[in-house]
């Protein structure tokens, strides 16, 4: 069976987060030579009876898709985690359960992670969404880019916006959510859920039954029926570093917490590697933009997280976007991922050399990540005089701002 990458993502709401914000984080660890690109995709219109090719099959599009910002593994269509312009932030875990994950292609974690963000305008209508797309169309086929093996999983969800959270963990087609609306909440790659669960699938329960995995004489405990024997123990590294920050979380307190190697939730084995991150902040108040901060590059304690804005006309990033190939891709054709094409972008390139300095040459790389710190407490702090401001929001001031931090980081590793 398939091992899953540890990744981890985080929701903290007030009172635990400081100035009434919302705070999201997620670390993606993929296999280390994967290339993550960031991308943004404006609002749109679609013609009716008009198809969406997801990274492995089409289904139906709907009328009206939102703008998206999305940090993605540069081969497949989905996401590993991202944004939309009405404040909803998606993640997702792969994850392995009783019931063996199907190689068949279908719709990826990661397709629906995009679904959902796409077609929902609030945390709630993202799930709905989401596991209307699971019944109707299923999730299979391989989560990496490899030609010699089908590695294939289930998935889990962390759905968040300004007022609400929702975990979903799915198992095949059946799949149980839990709300929140405070604390600290960690989901990584293993099943968290349960006895509370808010809803679920509804067949879910009598099909554990006929598995086998649940009698019905015993208390419904999501986890302990679907996971396998030794994976419902472990907690989540990095949640209790958060419980302590008790009413004084911050975006700084977030990234922080996802560049900690001691941890273990800033992956970097032989194996895998946090190939990038995010850190969102939702103001609970809706007149206050929501900011996303994305790396766009590997390894977070070596990275810098750049902010985004969702406004009109934003202003695209071809630096921070991988090279398209168009029907030409290894993942296009069948069989698929018989080549590996270089899909490294400008700034993924840019960062690669700033990396081999910094192992090469110790005191020039920490004068170089001591300037990157830097320019990101300015973004920090930039972006705090906006969310303080009583004064609304231009959006020519922010249509090119993640563009010019890209900009700027990049001339800073040459």
């Amino acid at each position: 069976m398939a091992v899953a990458p540890p990744s981890y993502c985080f929701v903290a709401f007030p009172p635990r987060t400081k100035d009434g914000l919302v705070v999201f984080g997620k670390n993606s660890a993929r296999p280390r030579e994967e290339v993550q690109e960031v991308v943004y995709f404006a609002a749109a219109a679609h013609d009716p009876g008009s198809k969406v090719e997801c990274t492995y099959i089409a289904i139906d599009q709907v009328p009206k898709t939102h703008a998206i910002m999305l940090s993605r593994p540069a081969w497949l269509w989905g996401a590993e985690m991202g944004a939309n312009e009405h404040g909803v932030c998606i993640a997702n875990e792969a994850i392995t359960t009783r019931e063996p994950a199907s190689e068949t292609e279908a719709l990826l974690g990661m397709d629906l992670v995009r679904l959902g963000l796409e077609r929902g305008a609030t945390a709630k209508e993202a799930l709905d969404v989401i596991v209307s797309l699971l019944e109707e169309h299923g999730q299979g086929g391989n989560y990496y880019e490899d030609g010699s093996s089908c590695q294939a999983f289930q998935s889990a969800f962390l759905i968040v916006d300004r007022a609400e959270a929702w975990v979903l963990e799915t198992v095949g087609k059946y799949w149980a959510a839990e709300k929140t609306t405070e604390g600290v909440k960690c989901i990584c790659n293993q099943l968290t859920l349960t006895t509370k669960i808010d809803v679920e699938h509804p067949e879910l329960r009598s099909y554990a039954e006929t598995q086998g995995w649940w009698t019905g004489d015993t208390e419904f405990n999501f986890s302990e029926v679907f996971s396998l024997a030794e994976d419902h123990l472990g907690g989540c590294s990095g949640q209790e570093s958060l419980i302590k920050q008790e009413g004084s979380i911050t975006v700084q307190t977030m990234m922080d917490v996802l560049r900690d190697k001691a941890s273990g939730v800033c992956v970097d084995s032989e194996t895998f590697l946090t190939t990038a991150s995010i850190v969102s902040v939702l103001p609970q108040n809706p007149s206050s933009p929501c900011i996303h901060y994305f790396t766009g590059t590997p390894d977070p304690s070596r990275s810098i997280f750049k902010p985004f804005i969702f406004v009109d006309d934003v202003k695209l990033v071809p630096k921070v976007q991988s090279p398209f190939l168009g029907d030409d891709d290894p993942v296009k054709k069948k069989p698929r991922f018989q080549e590996r094409p270089d899909r490294r972008h400008e700034l993924y390139k840019a960062h690669e050399q700033a990396r081999s300095v910094t192992e090469n040459d110790q005191d020039k790389g920490q004068k170089l990540m001591r300037i990157m710190l830097d320019l990101e407490r300015q973004g920090l702090e930039a972006m705090e005089d906006i969310l303080t401001s009583t004064e609304v929001l231009h959006p020519a001031e922010v249509v090119d701002l993640f563009y010019d931090c890209v900009d700027t980081e990049i001339k800073f590793f040459k």
